[in-house]
């Protein structure tokens, strides 16, 4: 991109249009790129080699709210939360709590843990025994709490703060 990167770039559409969704396209399959497009507010992260029936899927998933990244990411980053503290190695302690969670209440805390274990609103409300607007509120308040922009961001603050672990079922 001649005038300024993709990260860039999506941070100044995000920014001139509000609930606008972004999914990052790329070639570079490497961590921080993943966190700097999540950090810039892309729901999404594919990679380039990606069918072009998985990338209008895609896109449709996240037209909806939710957020995808690559299949081989999701892998490396349950590998990563699989091996070392996230498994508990001797020696090893566990991840921290982000000090942001404290603002949540214990509700909003069971929320955020289920949707780091990849629950849907629908199924977020069955599980809770609420109503699917009720979920939607506190998702939001959840959000605006810790200014999450969207699930994925969700996802990797539940998994970086120990409140969900791989191999964890809801």
């Amino acid at each position: 991109m001649p005038n300024m990167d993709g990260l860039e770039a999506a941070r100044h559409v995000l920014a001139q249009t509000p609930g606008c969704r972004v999914i990052m396209l790329t070639t570079f399959d490497l961590d921080a790129y993943v966190y700097a497009a999540l950090a810039a507010g892309a729901s999404g992260f594919l990679l380039k080699d990606v069918t072009p029936a998985h990338l209008a899927a895609a896109v449709r998933l996240v037209d909806t709210g939710d957020a995808l990244l690559a299949p081989s990411i999701t892998r490396r980053l349950v590998e990563r939360h699989t091996s070392g503290a996230a498994r508990g190695a001797p020696g090893s302690t566990p991840p921290a709590v982000h000090r942001d969670l404290a603002v949540l209440t214990p509700r909003e805390r069971e929320v955020l843990t289920l949707m780091g274990k990849g629950l849907s609103n629908t199924e977020l409300a069955q599980e809770l025994t609420l109503s699917e607007a009720t979920v939607k509120t506190h998702v939001a308040r959840i959000f605006a709490k810790l200014t999450l922009r969207d699930r994925a961001q969700a996802v990797v603050l539940a998994y970086e703060t120990g409140l969900v672990t791989p191999g964890e079922s809801a």
